[in-house]
């Protein structure tokens, strides 16, 4: 059975940062794509950033530049390195992977960035 933990989130002043982490279990080859969405109170979840196999990133507009998606094949791990964070970055942070047709989600992670 494929599970997802998140970790890292938490109360941050504006300009501060937080490091999210997601570690994958019960998978023996690689996720395809590997990210990380958001959810406001009152709003839709969103993209945030994704990251395939390979390496290659890619990021909301809102968050370029200020946040940075890597993982380890090995560990079956993503990361979120977020950066200057924003009040409007306020939102639960869930960790997505796919491998092949199969999407799975972490239980999510709060984070709430005070202005």
């Amino acid at each position: 059975q494929v599970q997802l933990v998140e970790s890292g989130g938490g109360l941050v002043q504006a300009g501060g940062s937080l490091r999210l982490s997601c570690a994958a279990s019960g998978i023996i080859f690689g996720f395809d794509v590997m990210g990380w969405y958001r959810q406001a109170p009152g709003k839709q979840r969103e993209l945030v950033a994704t990251i395939t196999t390979g390496g290659s990133p890619n990021y909301a507009d809102s968050v370029k530049g200020r946040f940075t998606i890597s993982r380890s094949n090995v560990k079956n791990t993503v990361y979120l390195q977020m950066d200057s964070l924003k009040p409007e970055d306020t939102a639960v942070y869930y960790c997505n992977a796919i491998l092949v047709e199969s999407d799975y989600w972490g239980q999510g992670t709060q984070v709430t960035v005070s202005s």
